[in-house]
Parts: structure tokens; sequence; C-alpha cells
């Protein structure tokens, strides 16, 4: 009689602990939808990070320079339909590498604190920066060449396409969420 009244409550206890376990790994990976609004998001800030950074190393008669403003403005015209899924990515991984870097910044509640609207030019100068600075110039010929090979895409091809390249690369920072009833990737 005595183990069964502990038993009941242990099993209770363990099965709200897996619970709660399971929840927060939910918490700490973004839907595959989320990723595809970070891209679209993302794509007229690294075009404009890459202008500046490889100015002197692109071609007068290369792809940027002929037709990557209007290839990119099909991205400019969504990042406000992006923002909301773009702004849940960013807060997912800035979690993450919080974490990942022993940071005792609680970044959801830094996050949390202002408006969303009002954190856009903050994260449009943070992400520009991030990308600036990561752009090598031997790299300059390349990245131009990826966005000529991608312009005949519809934009939520190119979006899908780069979320699909990340998801089988198994990115980890943020993991991508699987549907609980299949286990698959949300999005698939």
């Amino acid at each position: 009689m005595t183990i069964r009244r502990m038993t009941a409550p242990a099993i209770a206890l363990a099965a709200l602990a897996s619970a709660q376990a399971a929840q927060a790994q939910q918490a700490a990976c973004v839907s595959a939808a989320d990723l595809s609004d970070a891209v679209v998001y993302a794509m007229p800030i690294a075009f404009d990070a890459t202008r500046t950074a490889c100015a002197n190393r692109l071609a007068r008669d290369g792809f940027i320079k002929r037709q990557g403003d209007a290839y990119i403005a099909t991205f400019r015209t969504g990042q406000d339909k992006a923002w909301p899924g773009a702004f849940r990515f960013l807060k997912t991984y800035m979690n993450q590498e919080s974490a990942a870097s022993g940071d005792n910044v609680d970044m959801q509640a830094m996050l949390s604190s202002m408006p969303e609207e009002a954190l856009r030019p903050f994260v449009d100068a943070f992400v520009g920066q991030m990308i600036a600075d990561e752009i090598k110039g031997d790299s300059c010929t390349k990245i131009e060449r990826g966005l000529e090979l991608m312009s005949p895409l519809p934009t939520e091809n190119v979006d899908g396409l780069i979320a699909f390249i990340i998801e089988l690369s198994d990115m980890k920072n943020p993991k991508l969420c699987r549907t609980p009833a299949t286990g698959r990737r949300s999005g698939q």
C-alpha cells in the first residue's frame, strides 16, 4: 500500500518533468516558416552588406550592379510581412547563443522588454554588421554568382531553398522544430 502511494506521485512528477522538458526543447527550436521569414527579412540586409563590403571587387557589368536592386526589391517588399517570424527566429538564436557562451544575460527578457518595431533598426544594423564582418574579399564574386543563380527563382522558392539547405546541414543554433505527431521537421 505504501509503495503504491509513493509510486503514483513519482509517476506524476516524472510525467510533469518530461512534459516540461519537451516543452523547453520545443521552445529552443524554430519552425521552418520562421527560418524562411528570417531569410526573406535578411536578404536585403545581406545584399546591402555585400555591396558595401565588396564595392571595389564587383565588376561594373556584374549582376549586382546591373540587376541586383531589382532582384532584391522583391525581398524588400516582403520584409514587413516576414518581420514577426524573423524576430522569433532571432530571439531563439540569441537565447541559444547566450546560453552557449555562458552569458547570464537573459536575452529573451531583453528582447521582450522593447516593442518589436522599435528593435527593427537595431536588428538591421546588427545583422548587417555581422554579415559584413563575415564577407572576405575573395568571396565577393562567389556571392554575386550565387545571387545571379538564385535570381530566376520566385522569392518564396529562394527562402524555402535556403531554409532547406540549412535544414540539411543539421543546423544546431537554433535547431529546427520537429512536429510531435510525425517526428518530421515543421514545414515538411
